[in-house]
């Protein structure tokens, strides 16, 4: 049944990859520990890991993009890493907008706990939540 689907989501970013997992049945996602990355190369092992342990139906990597629509330095870079994902998994990868997940994730993250909550890799993951929350919210119904 496609509707109890789990799905990953990726926030990537040159220094930290943000994660999220979620399903597809309850539209909700919820953040995961935060990657490390090397200029844009994550530990493809901790991913291997997460993968295995979420079996997730599909992944979405956040595109970030400018706020007119027109891709910057880092869509490229993370269009990249959605390849990589696809080539070495095999998993299915879909990309989707993330224009203004991380200024949501900073805006909530500072409601919720003010400055002490804004490190680098809880914003990063939360980012990474509100895409895969904005991604269920575009499906089809």
């Amino acid at each position: 049944m496609m509707s109890s689907m789990t799905l990953l989501a990726f926030d990537f970013g040159t220094k930290s990859i943000g994660v999220a997992v979620g399903q597809q049945l309850t539209g909700t996602a919820r953040p995961l520990n935060a990657l490390k990355a090397q200029d844009g190369i994550p530990n493809w092992e901790q991913i291997e890991r997460l993968l295995q342990e979420w079996q997730p139906a599909r992944v979405i990597v956040g595109l970030p993009l400018n706020m007119d629509g027109s891709e910057q330095p880092l869509t490229a870079r993370a269009r990249k890493f959605a390849n990589r994902l696809h080539g070495r998994f095999g998993v299915q990868v879909v990309l989707h907008d993330e224009r203004l997940s991380t200024v949501e994730a900073r805006a909530d993250l500072f409601a919720r706990g003010g400055y002490k909550a804004l490190t680098k890799g809880s914003v990063d993951s939360l980012s990474a939540v509100i895409i895969l929350e904005s991604w269920f919210e575009n499906l089809p119904a």
